[in-house]
């Protein structure tokens, strides 16, 4: 096993500082946990001492070395899954994800998931994370929602990226907003979702707005960018922009329901309104059909470069089922043509 040897000698203005967070700032590319595992395991050592606890003071003048283990081959197998890049360097890999596609292994989803096909596709550039050669998952997006997604290859952009995601945008780091195609037309174009979320109490499976004492805060931006009507001219479905200031389990599609306009063909949070499907128009309701799944689409996403501090901005088309329906919805909406005398 290849291991790698790192070195630093405290300054004096180092005195007094954690061990664990001193280290993490002389190498960056270990996370700050990684090095607090390390020290755990014994691999932190100064003047031939083993250092085992993370809250020792660096003293100065004193030089310490820490041996980091080759990353051990992940768990999951990687597995040859087609796989749509925006972007990939060394450091990270941003996907469009396909609906259908599950991003980690879990029970009942053991294989042919986000995380198999990027062991197979990224290989050796996957450094380790927490001395793992795995894919550094900082967010997800559900089974049959589509669109971008970034993942780390290393535990320094693992880091930075999921300080950026737990800041939600609030920094100015992060950004990304969804399309979303939900029943209904709201009263107001633009507005905010403002309902706490937990476990639903009636099936554990599900999220629910509940009670601020038993939830966690969560917000939703919307903007609505384009209504379309029925097969008798009234108002029937918005195409939606939507920001999230929170990011909890099935968020947008949560609130949405709360606000009585769930995201059409879901199948959890939307099961109330299948009967609103007849009043569409032959065409659409038909790509509906076809739909097969929420239509929720991840179109936006910026951050900070991890380590060049680089800002980046990537944007996702609706997918083909997507923007079919949306056609569809468009075309119920033109006038018929005139015929010829």
């Amino acid at each position: 096993m290849n291991e790698v040897s790192c070195e630093a000698t405290a300054q004096e203005e180092d005195a007094g500082e954690r061990i664990d967070r001193w280290l993490a700032g002389q190498f960056p590319e270990f996370s700050r946990s990684r090095i607090q595992a390390l020290i755990k395991a014994g691999a932190v050592s100064s003047n031939g001492g083993t250092i085992g606890d993370a809250k020792e003071r660096v003293k100065p003048g004193q030089t310490y070395q820490m041996v980091v283990p080759e990353a051990v081959d992940p768990e999951p197998k990687g597995e040859d899954i087609a796989l749509s890049v925006v972007f990939e360097d060394e450091h990270l890999i941003v996907i469009d994800k396909l609906a259908g596609l599950v991003v980690h292994p879990a029970p009942g989803h053991s294989s042919g998931t986000l995380v198999n096909a990027l062991i197979a596709h990224c290989g050796d550039s996957l450094s380790g994370i927490g001395g793992v050669k795995r894919p550094g998952i900082v967010h997800r997006l559900d089974k049959e929602t589509s669109g971008l997604l970034v993942v780390a290859k290393t535990d320094q952009a693992h880091q930075s990226l999921s300080e950026q995601f737990a800041e939600h945008g609030r920094d100015g780091r992060l950004h990304r907003a969804y399309l979303a195609l939900a029943w209904g037309v709201f009263d107001r174009p633009s507005g905010v979702i403002d309902a706490p979320l937990g476990r639903s109490s009636s099936n554990r499976l599900k999220m629910a707005v509940v009670p601020e004492a038993a939830g966690r805060f969560a917000r939703t931006h919307y903007h609505a960018l384009e209504t379309f009507q029925d097969a008798d001219g009234q108002d029937a479905v918005s195409l939606l922009r939507l920001e999230l200031e929170t990011g909890r389990t099935h968020q947008i599609r949560v609130h949405l329901a709360h606000v009585r306009h769930p995201v059409l063909g879901d199948p959890v949070y939307g099961t109330g309104f299948k009967a609103s499907s007849r009043r569409l128009g032959d065409a659409a309701r038909a790509e509906l059909a076809k739909l097969k799944r929420q239509a929720l689409h991840a179109a936006e996403l910026g951050f900070e470069h991890p380590v060049t501090g680089e800002d980046l901005e990537f944007e996702s088309e609706l997918p083909d089922d997507m923007a079919r329906l949306v056609s569809a919805l468009e075309e119920a909406e033109k006038p018929d043509k005139p015929t010829a005398d």
